[in-house]
């Protein structure tokens, strides 16, 4: 049984042998090739000789007839607790890296250092990671793994390509232009980020999953110490842009010696944190509630004090007229009923039929 078992192993070996002997022949050819010549027959013609040349047409070779060297693989996921526009936008940077694999949602739990395991276990040099807190915050690490450097970013102001619904588009697969800021040659920090972008977003050349043609731009600009990305279209007929998505601002915070930790190269003294804002915003608000109830108790002092006393006027007794005086004692008990005359006979009758029915006593 072992014997038949080696013998199987040593068979498969050889035609996996074969095969790659094959392959790189096809390669080979392919890369040798001249363009090809095809005649095409003239109708209602007699075949001459000037004819014959002018219909021979000659096909170009393959363009991605080339060797994939550039092997970078960016692994995209992120942590449990995203929301859905965090996810549509993993979504579209996927598709727009046909050199980036995908993973399940790492642990909350979980720490940083173990992003590099899973990008070993896949087989990845790079890395994109999405970190959630708090349901609102987004933060992204740009890290090459497994030795670094990585860049830590807070993610702000995120719009996906199904919400923009712009007028450009592209071809999926295509190779993009990086186009950056001129700030990022001045500034060392810029420099660094600058050259973990080209690593991550630039397509492999003869990527297996690209398409051989350039027909969208990433641009790269630094703004309010901020970084904002875009997608361009790229037209042919006269070079314009036109806006494709998905688009998003990366504030940065902290750049690291190694991948997801180590000492800090560079720390950002303009970044603000999420919490620090919503504090500022809070404190803003009960400031206004506060010079509001100020106001109001100002208006009731105010009408509390006595208006100041003017002089009186010689000449406002000119035209009184002295009114009639009242009586000093004032009757405080109802008076007592006038009787009228109907009423007095009515009682007169009552007390006569009462003695006739009584009778004398």
């Amino acid at each position: 049984m072992a014997a038949r078992g080696k013998k199987r192993v040593a068979e498969k070996s050889s035609e996996i042998k074969s095969k790659r002997a094959k392959l790189k022949q096809n390669k080979t050819s392919q890369a040798g090739k001249k363009p090809k010549q095809v005649t095409y027959p003239a109708e209602g013609k007699e075949k001459t000789e000037s004819c014959e040349q002018s219909n021979i047409i000659s096909v170009p070779p393959p363009v991605s007839a080339g060797k994939w060297k550039n092997k970078e693989r960016v692994l995209v996921f992120s942590s449990r607790g995203i929301n859905f526009r965090t996810r549509h936008l993993m979504k579209d940077l996927k598709t727009l890296m046909p050199h980036s694999k995908a993973d399940t949602k790492m642990d909350r739990k979980d720490k940083l250092f173990v992003v590099n395991e899973v990008c070993e276990i896949k087989n990845c040099n790079k890395c994109l990671f999405f970190e959630a807190k708090k349901k609102q915050d987004l933060y992204m690490w740009i890290s090459n793994a497994p030795h670094g450097p990585s860049a830590k970013f807070l993610v702000q102001n995120v719009h996906t390509l199904a919400e923009l619904k712009m007028t450009g588009n592209c071809l999926k697969g295509s190779r993009p232009l990086l186009s950056f800021d001129p700030k990022f040659d001045k500034e060392p920090q810029y420099t660094l980020l600058k050259e973990l972008f080209t690593q991550i977003f630039s397509t492999p050349q003869y990527h297996p999953k690209s398409q051989p043609f350039v027909d969208h731009v990433f641009t790269f600009t630094v703004a309010d110490n901020r970084i904002w990305f875009r997608n361009y279209q790229i037209i042919e007929e006269d070079a314009s842009l036109v806006e494709i998505g998905p688009r998003f601002v990366m504030n940065p915070i902290k750049i690291f010696q190694g991948s997801f930790g180590g000492p800090t190269l560079y720390e950002n003294p303009h970044f603000q944190s999420p919490n620090m804002h919503r504090r500022e915003i809070r404190l803003a608000m009960a400031a206004k509630q506060k010079e509001k109830l100020l106001v109001k108790e100002v208006r009731k002092e105010k009408q509390k004090e006595e208006q100041e006393v003017m002089m009186p006027d010689v000449t406002d007794d000119v035209f009184v007229t002295p009114a009639e005086q009242k009586p000093l004692n004032v009757d405080r008990e109802a008076p007592e009923r006038q009787m009228t005359k109907k009423k007095l006979k009515l009682t007169e009758l009552k007390k006569k039929i009462r003695r006739k029915h009584n009778g004398p006593r």
